[in-house]
């Protein structure tokens, strides 16, 4: 992998794409490590009877207690440390002491840590209790093998338009569909940056994949259809037809042999159900 550099975007934006570098890539692997580990350490918390704001003041403690911050909280006026988005929430689901979890909800919990200067963005799919409907288990079940196919596209001289298509596929394929409106996005030193990552497309469209970029990917499959409005708040999207919403999140970086995924779970806790644990 050579030096950081920056290339122009292909797919007709224009706009500069970062190449990062070895030590680059080091720091976002540290970054990327806490915010596994912020996800990790939510998840006996979990449950039903506790409020998504008590969650939210959880995970701005640990992330405080390892030398870094949120992101999220003052970033364009957002008000906390994690977007928690839960049931029929597509994302940015502000975290409140009002917003109780019950038996057999499913919950969306995104968080990015900055850490040196880097940011460390991911999210994962929760179950609260243990009465969860098959079609909502389905649904995240889905949503995580399409991430998957996703970034299992990743390579040197693919395209961002088989990343999307990769992912449409498996979603389409069971008969979910895509939320169009919310995009991954490039990040290093900056929250969002190019290059744009639509989780739909088709195959050979749109940038070609170099070593050295670094993105996410985080798509939204709805149970119903892809159709999102945001609330009067200004940040929650929510479904239109009030379907069931899920997602999961990495960062990942192209290499010169494929993909490095930087947000992996530490604790192997990578989808819902997870084992028990203890809360630290």
């Amino acid at each position: 992998m050579k030096k950081s550099e920056t290339i122009i975007d292909r797919d007709g934006t224009g706009r500069p794409v970062p190449l990062f570098g070895p030590e680059e890539f080091a720091a976002m692997r540290r970054a990327g490590q806490l915010a596994a580990m912020t996800l990790d350490y939510i998840t006996p918390f979990v449950r039903p009877g506790i409020s998504t704001g008590e969650l939210d003041r959880l995970i701005a403690a640990f992330i405080a207690d390892h030398g870094a911050r949120s992101a999220t909280l003052g970033y364009r006026g957002y008000p906390k440390s994690c977007c928690i988005s839960v049931n029929h929430v597509v994302n940015h689901g502000i975290p409140s002491d009002d917003k109780i979890l019950r038996d057999g909800d499913i919950l969306n919990i995104d968080v990015t840590v900055i850490l040196d200067g880097w940011y460390g963005d991911t999210s994962r799919m929760y179950f609260a209790g243990e009465r969860i409907p098959v079609k909502a288990r389905r649904l995240v079940e889905v949503t995580f093998e399409a991430m998957w196919a996703g970034i299992r596209a990743v390579r040197p001289g693919a395209t961002l338009g088989d990343v999307g298509h990769a992912i449409q596929r498996v979603a389409e394929s069971n008969r979910f569909s895509v939320v169009r409106e919310f995009v991954g996005h490039g990040i290093g030193q900056t929250f969002h940056q190019p290059p744009e990552v639509r989780h739909f497309g088709r195959p050979g469209e749109g940038l070609v994949l170099r070593p050295g970029m670094i993105f996410t990917i985080e798509p939204m499959i709805n149970a119903g259809r892809p159709a999102v409005k945001v609330l009067a708040d200004g940040w929650t999207a929510v479904t239109r037809d009030r379907s069931l919403s899920a997602q999961f999140e990495h960062t990942v970086g192209v290499t010169e042999e494929g993909v490095e995924v930087f947000t992996l779970s530490p604790k192997g806790l990578h989808k819902p159900p997870y084992p028990p644990t203890t809360a630290d």
